[in-house]
């Protein structure tokens, strides 16, 4: 974490109906305790990756996270009429032309990579190019390696495979890429995002299930599966921060793309569903209350707002969330000050104000906007 950067946060309380978004092992949905109470949890991985998707589709800039680069070249490459056997080879080639040595694989799996890559979804088609071009020299390195029995040297252009392999999207330069085996293409993520949790005491729901047969034999009276699911429903507090400095720097220092991914992020951080058993609980809601703040030096969670679980108090749990994340802001102005503190705002289903929440925003949308003027200043921290 920087010193001097400057950081948009962004908190969010959610309801969400009896659902499953985030399962554990056992099939069960996640819980983490809390204030020494039960609560819900889903993990900032299910979450973060919605997100990103969403982002990439909005954008029309698509990224994958893969092992198979490798047999999914080998695969276009048959389909372009390329030999079994030169289709297979290239595709390795591609791996071991990537650096000096080559990117770690298993041969007994088409080559699948053994570290995770993350990539434009166009590289494929772009390697085959440059495969293309470089056809002769391959099969001239196959017959040499078949005729000998000793593995064939790197053929490809390291320099262009290598471009291919590190080229970045905007959600790249947004969330950050680990490549461990090619340090050119690290790119330190600008979003850090926490697991999300119930602001309250929360158990696990049974729900038990059975479905019908349709087809039942005579005197069957059946049913053709019977099961108990697990769910769990509540508000939960959500939090993620952007370093706005890292990502002008992952943008080369271009101020109006961050605005726009800023805007696209802010927007998506709050509509975004995990997808987890959304096929039979439909959970589809929004929050209740979302509140950004733009600080210097370092970003601020208000988690420890709902370490003491709250009640109902006869009126549900989103109203005394929304206090309690209100109060909390107040503490953290009086605790730390107000000197990094840029701007604040929140819009909320409430209508009304809320009070240390600053600017109070009509809906989402303008919230979002709002928080795309964070970088105004940051370049020149």
């Amino acid at each position: 974490m920087t010193t001097g950067s400057r950081f948009l946060d962004l908190h969010a309380l959610q309801p969400v109906t009896a659902a499953n978004l985030n399962r554990g092992e056992s099939g069960y949905p996640k819980m983490i305790k809390l204030g020494g109470a039960e609560r819900a949890m889903v993990s900032s991985q299910a979450w973060k990756r919605p997100i990103r998707l969403d982002m990439e589709e909005e954008l029309g800039e698509l990224a994958a996270r893969t092992r198979m680069l490798p047999p999914v070249v080998a695969d276009a490459l048959r389909e372009q009429g390329w030999p079994e056997d030169l289709a297979t080879f290239t595709a390795a080639q591609v791996a071991l032309s990537a650096k000096k040595g080559g990117l770690k694989t298993n041969p007994q799996q088409g080559h699948r990579t053994q570290a995770m890559l993350y990539l434009p979804t166009d590289a494929p088609g772009r390697l085959l190019e440059i495969c293309a071009a470089h056809r002769r020299e391959l099969q001239k390195a196959l017959d040499t390696q078949t005729e000998t029995g000793k593995a064939a040297p790197a053929v490809l252009p390291t320099k262009q495979i290598a471009a291919e392999l590190t080229r970045r999207t905007a959600t790249i330069n947004l969330l950050g890429r680990m490549l461990a085996e090619i340090p050119t293409g690290h790119v330190d993520g600008a979003v850090q995002m926490a697991p999300a949790f119930t602001v309250h005491t929360t158990s696990l729901q049974p729900d038990f299930f059975t479905a019908v047969e349709d087809w039942p034999r005579p005197n069957d009276a059946g049913s053709a599966h019977l099961e108990t699911a697990f769910l769990t429903a509540g508000v939960f507090y959500r939090f993620a921060t952007v370093n706005i400095t890292t990502l002008i720097t992952n943008l080369d220092g271009d101020s109006a793309a961050a605005a726009k991914l800023i805007d696209l992020f802010a927007w998506t951080f709050i509509m975004a569903m995990p997808k987890g058993k959304q096929t039979s609980t439909a959970a589809h809601t929004v929050p209740d209350l979302v509140h950004y703040v733009v600080r210097d030096r370092r970003p601020i969670s208000y988690a420890p707002a709902f370490e003491q679980p709250v009640t109902t108090r006869g009126q549900g749990h989103t109203q005394p969330a929304r206090q309690a994340l209100a109060d909390y802001a107040a503490t953290i102005d009086r605790l730390v000050g107000t000197r990094h503190r840029i701007a604040h705002g929140h819009a909320t289903a409430a209508g009304a104000p809320i009070e240390h929440l600053g600017t109070h925003h009509p809906g989402f949308p303008d919230l979002a906007a709002a928080c795309a003027t964070a970088l105004d200043t940051a370049g020149e921290m």
